[in-house]
């Protein structure tokens, strides 16, 4: 299994196992996404948005309807502004 070692500036390099399956080169951009269990996984940004599919799927939890998740943000929304008048 590749492993890494980060500099007392927080820099580590990627073991070249890991860039040639991830496709990485100089100047490739990877992103960190926190998992709902605090693990993260390392994504490569040279991808395609279909590689995120089922990232955040959850076999536990019942699949959230689109109407739903539009009601939330429009709340998560509201109450954002609810707080920025109290000021």
């Amino acid at each position: 299994m590749p492993t890494a070692t980060m500099t007392s500036k927080g820099q580590i390099t990627v073991p070249k196992e890991v860039r040639d399956d991830l496709h990485l080169e100089a100047g490739s951009k990877v992103m960190f996404v926190r998992l709902s269990d605090g693990q993260y996984r390392i994504v490569a940004r040279t991808g395609s948005i279909m590689d995120l599919a089922g990232l955040l799927y959850r076999p536990d939890r019942a699949p959230v309807m689109i109407d739903q998740m539009n009601e939330d943000i429009a709340a998560a929304a509201a109450e954002h502004v609810m707080r920025g008048l109290e000021r």
